[in-house]
């Protein structure tokens, strides 16, 4: 089984699905949340979209030290913005996973903070984590766009909007 074709085969797949849930995404609500723990739409947009680049993270380094960078997210302006962010993103952990090879996917990442592992993956797995951690966020975007009355996408096979009931 050759995991780098698995990898980019699934990578375009779920980026046919996040670029139509991005795409309606409105700028006018991007500072909704539906509760103060829950990010706004804008930082869980961006979030999504900025995802794919951590497949490039998995592929061309050994871990990610909150300490010795700390995250400091892009900030959009409109969707515009968003969508070529995550064009972008995808862009560059695609280009890099084409340069990869099965040997440095076995490889251990780690991702922490200072002293403090969060977790420990090979380099296979994170990228496998990566696209669930698309998914799920993709999910969470789902229900805000719900409970802001947005119509939502097919993503695995039809949604409630696409249905007459």
């Amino acid at each position: 089984m050759d995991m780098i074709k698995t990898f980019l085969k699934e990578l375009e797949e779920e980026a046919k699905t996040t670029r139509k849930m991005l795409a309606i995404v409105p700028t006018d609500k991007f500072d909704w949340q539906p509760h103060p723990k829950s990010m706004t739409v804008k930082v869980l947009a961006t979030h999504i979209a900025e995802l794919p680049t951590w497949v490039t993270l998995a592929v061309t380094t050994e871990e990610l030290d909150f300490a010795a960078t700390p995250y400091e997210p892009k900030d959009m302006k409109n969707n515009e913005e968003l969508m070529a962010f995550f064009e972008a993103s995808l862009e560059d952990g695609r280009s890099h996973l084409l340069k990869a090879n099965e040997e440095l996917l076995s490889g251990e990442w780690t991702l922490r903070n200072g002293e403090q592992i969060y977790a420990r993956f090979s380099k296979a797995e994170l990228v496998r984590h990566t696209f669930s951690q698309i998914i799920h966020h993709r999910a969470q975007l789902g229900v805000f766009l719900r409970l802001l009355d947005i119509p939502i996408p097919a993503s695995y096979g039809s949604s409630a909007d696409d249905i007459n009931f």
